[in-house]
């Protein structure tokens, strides 16, 4: 049976729907028009749902047109975003047309990038395959690529119109990849669901329903705050120190378990600033080893500190921290710079 979460923001209203074997025309065409529709795909999705996601729109009357880049967080960038730019130019594609983004989250945030800017802004459909995009990036309407500097610096607000999430293809997900979607299930627990933490903490749970309480949590959230400059912040948790993490690899981590030493990192140093006993953080490094993420990297603390200045989170000379107050509660506390770094420092 399918599930269907509605996000509802301040700019759009738009349905996630999720299940299993789901036909992506069909779907699509519930929300839009036969039409000129461009498939953005990284090389590997490719090759597993490329073929099946074109003919599925062919059939409901749409002309295809698909779009290919090399898989990896190294993609999502200018140089990229430039190219399917470029291509959308040359095959005439309008403002009237559509993007598909069929992939994990790199391949929806560029998109969704893409369909931000090009002619002003025109609309798009996240069609995610792996967890980490359907749980967490394809909702929301965050779009971006990376520049040198940093992580997600070159963005805009752009939801989508519509989000089709076909767990069979969580199926083909290699072992890691699946866990780096992992971090980002516990993620919601660790902030606002402490029955849903549990059940992660007890490796009891079913995939779809997962999934569907996973997008409701960020979608009241993202309906509370579309533009992150309050609750919807609580998102983020972990994800300050990730990407750090993830730059200082040269993203040879990838996102999630980037996130999941993050988390550990803000946790311990919460817990060390607080006074605190470390149950929490014990509970939380043992449910994400349950998934096989790892809690600790060969960078240090400082570095770690110190490379989040030039995080988009940063404004001026303070930075908003995610902190846990309980497993299901976090907090949104401002730092100055000289503090970020005093309190990852001491997260021993």
């Amino acid at each position: 049976m399918n599930r269907t979460v509605k996000v509802t923001t301040s700019t759009k209203e738009y349905e996630v729907i999720i299940g299993s074997g789901l036909h992506y025309g069909q779907e699509i065409a519930c929300v839009k028009n036969p039409c000129k529709a461009v498939v953005v795909s990284d090389d590997i999705v490719s090759s597993f749902y490329g073929e099946k996601c074109v003919k599925e729109l062919e059939v409901c009357g749409f002309e295809v047109f698909t779009f290919t880049f090399p898989n990896g967080e190294k993609s999502k960038n200018l140089s990229t975003a430039e190219k399917l730019l470029s291509f959308l130019a040359e095959n005439g594609i309008s403002k009237s047309d559509l993007l598909v983004a069929l992939g994990g989250g790199v391949t929806g945030d560029l998109t969704g990038f893409v369909a931000a800017v090009y002619l002003r802004g025109m609309e798009y459909v996240q069609c995610p395959t792996t967890l980490l995009a359907a749980i967490d990036s394809s909702v929301g309407g965050k779009t971006a690529v990376d520049l040198e500097q940093g992580k997600n610096l070159v963005g805009a607000f752009h939801q989508p119109l519509r989000v089709v999430c076909d767990t069979d293809t969580f199926q083909t997900l290699p072992a890691n990849v699946y866990s780096d979607g992992m971090a980002e299930a516990v993620k919601y627990g660790m902030i606002r669901d402490k029955e849903l933490f549990a059940r992660f903490e007890n490796k009891n749970y079913d995939i779809s329903d997962m999934v569907m309480r996973c997008v409701q949590i960020k979608a009241d959230i993202v309906g509370e705050d579309e533009f992150d400059t309050g609750v919807r912040k609580l998102l983020n948790f972990g994800h300050t120190v990730g990407h750090s993490v993830e730059k200082l690899s040269h993203y040879e981590i990838p996102h999630g378990s980037a996130v999941a030493i993050g988390m550990v990192v803000v946790t311990k140093a919460y817990e060390q600033a607080g006074g605190l006993d470390d149950s929490m953080s014990k509970r939380l490094i043992r449910t994400l080893q349950n998934y096989q993420l790892p809690v600790s990297c060969e960078f240090s603390l400082e570095d770690l500190a110190k490379q989040a200045i030039s995080d988009k989170k940063r404004a001026g000379n303070t930075i908003s921290v995610l902190l846990p107050e309980e497993i299901g509660n976090c907090i949104i506390q401002d730092m100055s710079m000289e503090e970020w770094i005093a309190f990852i420092s001491n997260a021993e």
